[in-house]
């Protein structure tokens, strides 16, 4: 057997560190040893235990502390103050340490800078993103809705006010149920891979007969008249897959007072959608820009379901999606893709480009997406 020692592991911290750290504890335990006591505090110990044994106790007697004991709370401070001064040093030396990027390094990730709530229609188009080309794990990039919001959180609703003869409460309702169509006909996961809108069609008025028997037709039987794309955002799964679980949205929605004793909701929304095929890796992104009109009418002047809304205008436009197809679907052009469809006819626009209001039968025409 060998009677040679194994070598110390090196100290994680400097000799200046542990030396202070050394210093600190024999300083301690110093302080908190016990102390052999004078003559004179033997003599009195001694007369007070005389004084004690024959019942006798002077005016505000204390039982006097047990040797060595100091406070509590001086004891947990002093163990914290000693913890405290090693995380100190070892922050010194390594700063990468504490979570973030307190002391400015620049060594964190930048975060990512999320433009302000829009409020009045832009007055040009988005600038153009930083190179990149979208992929599975980063499915905006290259996009300027990089930074946009994500989903429904892109829905900000303005406060309610009193409007005509409907009260503030009347007018937060005919908000909320325009955002909850907003969501499901343009968000829900299940809607945009084809199924029912059910939230969607249920905050619409049944009274309003002719404007629902035209959606429902438009659902169960899509044509190039009863188009569902008009409303709804859907892809068929058969032919492309969501790329992760963010839809990316920018707009605004407003109110105002309506023509009759109501209040009308004007919403103009931009949805970008980054979609694959199959198992396919590569990515591409349709971006969807609707503008949608309700009103909720007073039912005490007018024959209305309450809380229900009436559904004035619709109009969408959608950016990389075959032309010519009525099958109730939006049908992505892929880069290494032979396009499918009837050849753009229409002008080259960008559909980032919100400057502009969407005007009743832009919808109709077919053209080129500048970018996607």
């Amino acid at each position: 057997m060998s009677d040679q020692h194994p070598e110390k592991p090196e100290p994680s911290l400097p000799d200046d560190v542990w030396e202070r750290f050394a210093r600190d504890t024999e300083r301690e335990i110093r302080a908190s040893a016990p102390k052999e006591p004078s003559a004179r505090a033997r003599m009195v110990t001694q007369r007070l235990r005389q004084q004690d044994a024959q019942g006798i106790r002077p005016d505000g007697w204390r039982a006097p502390p047990a040797a060595g004991a100091r406070p509590l709370r001086r004891r947990t401070w002093t163990v914290l103050g000693l913890l405290l001064a090693l995380a100190v040093a070892v922050v010194a030396m390594k700063p990468s340490l504490i979570p973030g990027d307190p002391f400015g390094t620049g060594s964190g990730p930048a975060p990512a800078t999320e433009p302000p709530a829009e409020t009045a229609p832009p007055t040009a188009p988005p600038s153009a993103a930083a190179p990149g080309t979208p992929t599975v794990d980063h499915p905006f990039a290259g996009s300027p809705a990089l930074h946009w919001a994500d989903g429904e959180s892109g829905i900000v609703l303005p406060g309610a006010e009193t409007v005509g003869s409907l009260t503030k409460a009347q007018v937060a309702t005919a908000l909320q149920q325009t955002k909850t169509l907003l969501v499901d006909a343009n968000l829900n996961p299940k809607t945009l891979l084809g199924a029912r809108p059910m939230a969607a069609l249920g905050v619409l008025d049944p009274k309003q007969s002719d404007v629902l028997a035209d959606l429902n037709r438009s659902l169960s039987t899509p044509g190039e008249k009863y188009d569902p794309l008009m409303l709804f955002s859907r892809f068929d799964p058969r032919e492309v897959r969501l790329v992760g679980k963010v839809v990316k949205v920018r707009g605004r929605i407003t109110f105002a007072r309506g023509e009759q004793a109501s209040v009308r909701v004007h919403a103009d929304y931009t949805f970008v959608y980054p979609v694959s095929r199959g198992d396919s890796t590569e990515v591409t992104r349709t971006v969807v820009r609707r503008v949608v009109e309700t009103e909720l009418a007073d039912p005490a002047k007018y024959t209305v379901t309450p809380g229900r809304l009436q559904l004035v205008r619709y109009e969408e436009s959608a950016g990389n999606s075959a032309c010519g197809v009525h099958d109730g679907f939006l049908h992505p052009q892929f880069p290494s893709a032979t396009p499918t469809g009837a050849a753009p006819s229409g002008p080259t626009t960008d559909p980032y480009d919100r400057s502009g209001d969407l005007r009743r039968g832009d919808s109709g025409l077919c053209g080129t997406a500048s970018r996607t």
